[in-house]
């Protein structure tokens, strides 16, 4: 994150909301480029295992089978709705912007705006009916699954 706001309070919001790095104005343009390569160097983001199945407290998604249970019924999701849940809850706490969601659950290959990912977790959200809370919105950036002590972001 690279932002003209260096408090303190700014700088722990922005990791707290998922920002690898935070940098604020003036910066070294070697500073930068140091801190872009050690962020590149952890590598992208990659589930340990995308056929496992996926366990949230009253949620069970199961990739193999596409199949998700939510209090051990089960329930009708669409692939996209589906993928959208399963990108969430393999990783609890961390916030995903609209594009990284757009990105994963609907692919390049459809032509979309970042807010339509909005419409996608609406259904989520209403499909998990008294769970809904499990998919929390982190206003102006995108979303997040409740982390796994249950704690909101």
């Amino acid at each position: 994150m690279v932002t003209a706001r260096g408090e303190e309070s700014d700088v722990v919001l922005g990791l707290g909301v998922g920002a690898d790095d935070y940098i604020h104005k003036p910066f070294s343009p070697s500073e930068l480029i140091a801190r872009v390569r050690a962020v590149l160097r952890r590598g992208p983001i990659r589930d340990s295992d995308p056929d496992r199945m996926v366990v949230r407290g009253p949620l069970a998604i199961d990739p193999v089978r596409y199949r998700i249970k939510v209090d051990g019924r089960r329930l009708e999701f669409t692939p996209t709705e589906f993928r959208l849940l399963h990108v969430l809850a393999s990783h609890p706490g961390r916030v995903f912007t609209r594009g990284q969601l757009l990105d994963r659950a609907v692919g390049d290959r459809a032509v979309v705006i970042d807010r339509n990912i909005d419409v996608h977790v609406r259904a989520v959200r209403k499909k998990l009916g008294p769970h809904r809370g499990l998919i929390q919105t982190v206003r102006g950036i995108g979303y997040c699954f409740r982390d796994e002590e249950g704690q909101e972001v």
